[in-house]
């Protein structure tokens, strides 16, 4: 016997009509959070600043790229005072 009385032999859940979302903001994920372990090393610090050095590197070279074919891509400089 099933355990929900709605769901005999041959019946299906119905679909639920979600609420009116008219004006309301759609709700939006933001991406992976940054979580530092609890035993930061030196390697797992180098391996970020080296990251961080390719990075750079190819969005230079995209941007030297672009701006040969007659766009206009620049990069924007990251503050370290700002708040992430």
């Amino acid at each position: 016997m099933t355990q929900k009385a709605t769901l005999f032999k041959g019946q299906q859940k119905r679909k639920t009509i979600p609420p009116s979302r008219h004006g309301k903001a759609p709700k939006t994920r933001k991406g992976k959070r940054v979580v530092k372990p609890g035993k930061v090393t030196k390697e797992m610090d180098s391996e970020r600043e080296l990251s961080k050095f390719i990075n750079h590197c190819n969005e230079v070279k995209a941007a030297t790229a672009a701006n040969k074919e007659g766009g206009q891509l620049s990069i924007v400089k990251h503050h370290d005072g700002a708040k992430e």
